[in-house]
């Protein structure tokens, strides 16, 4: 399955190979609304959303589900408030736009520095993602899976540009939402009788007791907190789940691909397209995590004469010990009983197994003892979610070190061959970055997603919405406030996941936000920053006022 998708994704990326800065960059914006409304879905559709966002809702329960409100409200978001505006401003990538509406090299300088921070701290959870499958499914360890996954999309990425990866993620797209929703329905099946598995969810059993129903009393029993019960706190749930809204409007790597389409009438319809597309998946997500949570808890535990009891280590099922092998799975027999205590923190009894929560998409399917070719299914889809985005971050790193930073600053008389050539050589520089920090990731897939969310909606957001709607907003208000923005959210971010790891906890967070929700903060902080810097300072001249009249005109 693996070899045949990657087979798909090289044949695509040779059949449509960049012979133009214009190719590389949006793909000669000639791209059909559907086709690229799929792609971006695709782009969209990371490892996190494929891979950590169900695995992410299966282990926090209600908690987990900021992920699933933030990334489909703020996808909403950026198609309506910022995607045709940005289209009918007409240039390659936001630095473009930040630089010009801001009339400032210094502006342009910084909005590539935000892009190429945000896309790194995000591509290293897509490169992480790409390692997590190579190393259970092809038995290596999750380096050498990350190595691999570089190969493929070096490959694909530096030779087509935009243009290969476009096409290349409408065959993505194909591959990860039939590898989701085929498991999904299987297991529906399995466990409710129920072919639909958003219905599956609230179907009840023989006995009359509903899914959710039994997996709140397994929670419970076992010392987590109730399944439809959160733990975090209101404010902290609100401000994670503004984060990820805000940084998806902000984030490069999707609204470039509003520039690949020719006219703005079609940016807003591939945005509707991809809409729906993303629908299938995000709506599907919470059954996923809902089944996998349970299979998990009915696999560590057994009823006897209406007890709970926990399994012996030597009956463990072959997927354990297949996962055991990566080191995802870890069994610590603290008490020398040979029995597996799976245990929250509300019980008495010390946790003994470790489940990195990232695998659970990926270990569903065997789980649930479904056959070995949708085995095979879910891990071309996981490859393919995490490869067609790591392919467009890549594309917006290259984009603006070779067209924003090189030739937009410092060599304007640049030659569109050379311009392609250093382009090139910036995604093969990225790669390698990248794949660094697939290997020594700060956190889980979605963790290290959702903070570059934080950092996108505190850097991007405020001074993309001022540049379209704001005549006002200058360019020393912008800069002050993307450096202030930036700086705040990722200090604190640093601070309590690297720096003091053991103050990460709630009562010594800033109000009580965590580091995933702060760039909510920080965004706030830009936007009074810019306004206040900017009230202060001298208006933009008359024709960049101008250009602000003429983006929002229809």
């Amino acid at each position: 399955m693996v070899g045949l998708s990657f087979a798909l994704y090289i044949g695509v990326a040779i059949w449509s190979k960049a012979r133009s800065t214009g190719d590389f960059y949006v793909a000669g914006s000639n791209v059909h609304p559907i086709v690229n409304g799929m792609a971006t879905a695709a782009d969209w559709m990371s490892a996190a959303s494929f891979i950590a966002m169900a695995g992410m809702i299966a282990f926090r329960g209600r908690d987990g589900s900021v992920y699933l409100l933030g990334w489909t409200g703020g996808y909403v978001l950026l198609a309506l408030l910022l995607a045709p505006y940005l289209r009918k401003f007409g240039k390659y990538t936001v630095p473009d736009f930040i630089g010009d509406r801001y009339y400032s090299q210094l502006a342009r300088i910084v909005a590539v520095v935000c892009a190429v921070f945000v896309s790194f701290t995000y591509v290293a959870g897509q490169m992480r993602g790409v390692g997590i499958v190579f190393s259970r499914f092809l038995n290596v360890n999750v380096t050498v899976g990350v190595l691999i996954g570089m190969g493929i999309v070096f490959f694909y990425a530096v030779l087509g540009g935009m243009k290969g990866i476009t096409y290349t993620q409408v065959a993505q797209y194909c591959v990860l939402i039939f590898a989701y929703l085929v498991p999904a329905i299987f297991i529906s099946i399995l466990i409710t009788g129920n072919p639909i598995p958003h219905l599956g969810i609230g179907t009840a059993d023989e006995s009359g007791v509903y899914l959710l129903d039994k997996l709140n009393g397994l929670n419970e029993a076992l010392g987590f907190n109730k399944y439809t019960d959160g733990s975090k706190s209101t404010i902290d749930v609100f401000f994670i789940t503004a984060a990820l809204m805000l940084g998806t409007a902000g984030l490069p790597h999707v609204i470039i691909r509003f520039y690949t389409v020719r006219k703005v009438s079609e940016a807003r319809a591939s945005a509707g397209w991809a809409l729906l597309f993303i629908a299938i998946l995000y709506t599907t997500a919470p059954a996923v995590a809902i089944f996998a949570r349970t299979n998990l808890l009915q696999t560590v535990t057994y009823q006897q004469d209406g007890e709970l009891v926990d399994l012996k280590y030597e009956d463990v099922p072959e997927w354990f010990t297949n996962w055991e092998k990566t080191e995802l799975i870890k069994f610590d027999d603290l008490n020398n009983d040979g029995a597996i205590q799976f245990r929250g923190p509300k019980s008495d009894v010390e946790n003994e197994l470790t489940i990195d929560r990232d695998i659970m998409v990926l270990a569903n399917p065997e789980i649930a003892r479904l056959p070995n070719w949708v085995t095979g299914l879910v891990a071309a889809g996981g490859l393919a979610a995490a490869l067609s985005t790591a392919a467009g971050l890549l594309l917006v790193i290259s984009t603006a070190i070779a067209h924003d930073l090189l030739k937009g600053c410092f060599v304007r008389d640049l030659s569109e061959k050379n311009e392609l050539l250093a382009a090139r050589i910036a995604a093969g520089f990225a790669v390698c970055v990248a794949g660094y920090f697939g290997i020594n990731p700060p956190g889980f897939v979605a963790e290290v997603v959702a903070f570059a969310f934080g950092l996108a909606a505190s850097s991007f957001f405020p001074a993309i919405v001022m540049g379209i709607f704001t005549k006002r907003m200058n360019k020393l208000g912008a800069v002050a406030g993307m450096i202030v923005g930036i700086s705040f959210t990722a200090g604190y971010i640093i601070f309590f996941r690297f720096i003091n790891p053991n103050l990460d906890t709630p009562e010594h967070w800033l109000w009580g936000i965590s580091p995933e929700g702060i760039g909510t903060v920080g965004m706030i902080i830009n936007f009074i920053v810019a306004a206040v810097v900017s009230a202060f300072t001298t208006p933009p001249p008359e024709d960049v006022q101008a250009l602000v009249e003429e983006i929002r005109v229809p």
